[in-house]
């Protein structure tokens, strides 16, 4: 598989899924997992709305340095395909929080409700999150019990976006 194949399938397997699943850390460096519902934001970013409360908003005030990634869960047991991810994320603001509505409301259409301005801002108890990926690698797709086929080497492989 190339690159521009290993790529392809990063952004196909983005585009396909509704949620990741966010790794973040406290100020002790204890690690925290959750899963929230998404929508990329370009090929390197994804926004989601979280409470301001929630462990993982308060870890990212802290320590904004992120790990995601995002999964199809309805494949067969071992067909396993995956996009990981590392980078900064946080709290959005101004122009950059507007850019991001207009990338988080374009996923209203597999039923989630429209987001506003006012949903994410002010008195509200949410606002909108964005994780940039400093680095990507997929999981070497291929069949079960197969050699992985990349540049002949058998690993998760970087991929840019």
């Amino acid at each position: 598989m190339t690159d521009d194949a290993l790529a392809a399938h990063a952004r196909a397997l983005i585009a396909a899924n509704a949620y990741l699943t966010l790794g973040t850390t406290d100020g002790d460096g204890a690690p925290w997992t959750c899963p929230v519902y998404f929508a990329p934001a370009g090929d390197r970013a994804f926004v989601w709305v979280s409470e301001t409360g929630a462990r993982h908003s308060r870890n990212l005030a802290e320590r904004p340095r992120v790990s995601l990634v995002v999964f199809d869960s309805t494949v067969a047991p071992y067909h396993g395909r995956a996009v990981y991810a590392v980078g900064e994320a946080r709290e959005l603001s101004g122009d950059a929080l507007d850019r991001a509505l207009e990338s988080y409301s374009r996923r209203t259409g597999d039923g989630a409700s429209p987001v506003t301005l006012e949903d994410v801002s002010g008195a509200s108890p949410y606002r909108l999150y964005s994780a940039v990926a400093s680095e990507m690698w997929v999981l070497c797709p291929r069949d079960p019990g197969q050699p992985c086929d990349l540049h002949g080497e058998a690993r998760d492989h970087r991929v840019q976006l």
